[in-house]
């Protein structure tokens, strides 16, 4: 996976570069954002966000999940400790904005996240950590601290032979009464690890 462009991103947080990755949608590539004081090729261990989009939550600061807080969080961290940011373009667990919507109205009627994705037809989670990966060898990656509450992220690198998760660092913000049963169907469904390390 190469960029298709690089560019400068400076921010509220400080400067990064942001490149653009190929991906089946030219117009929606998976991003990198990558800090300012990251020197690629480095042997240090690199802090790392996989983070798959939410518009709602991203942009438009949503209370019903705490994307948006992880992904602010996150960006923080990342240009203090110059790591990357990969951000995928996979809302709603792979199924897209329009039926994220749809699946908002089934959890208001009970369900939880998981079961309004089944019940509209989609896996419970359709996303894939592969481009991540693949973004990270692009890199030069090869040692990440893994900023995540998301086993199923840090077993995406088990088969790995060139990257090595050493740590998993929790990112546990956002925390609300609009998304307290959110996320505790991402502890009791998915084995979310909350209020715990390892």
């Amino acid at each position: 996976m190469k960029p298709i462009v690089e560019s400068r991103l400076p921010t509220k947080y400080g400067g990064f570069k942001i490149l653009a990755f190929e991906a089946d949608v030219e117009q929606m590539p998976h991003l990198a954002l990558v800090s300012d004081k990251f020197i690629k090729g480095t042997e240090k261990i690199v802090h790392v966000r996989v983070h798959s989009e939410c518009m709602t939550g991203d942009v438009f600061s949503s209370s019903r999940c705490d994307c948006g807080e992880q992904l602010a969080s996150s960006m923080m961290h990342l240009q203090k400790e110059g790591g990357i940011l990969i951000y995928l373009r996979q809302e709603g667990r792979g199924i897209g904005l329009v039926e994220k919507l749809k699946a908002y109205n089934l959890q208001d009627a009970g369900q939880d996240t998981f079961e309004a994705n089944v019940n509209l037809g989609h896996p419970e989670d359709g996303r894939s950590f592969v481009p991540a990966i693949e973004i990270l060898k692009y890199l030069n990656v090869k040692s990440i601290n893994l900023l995540t509450n998301n086993p199923d992220k840090v077993r995406a690198f088990d088969d790995v032979d060139d990257i090595n998760v050493i740590d998993r660092m929790p990112l546990e913000v956002g925390l609300d009464p609009e998304n307290k049963d959110y996320l505790e169907a991402k502890r009791l469904v998915k084995g979310h690890l909350f209020g715990a390390k390892s």
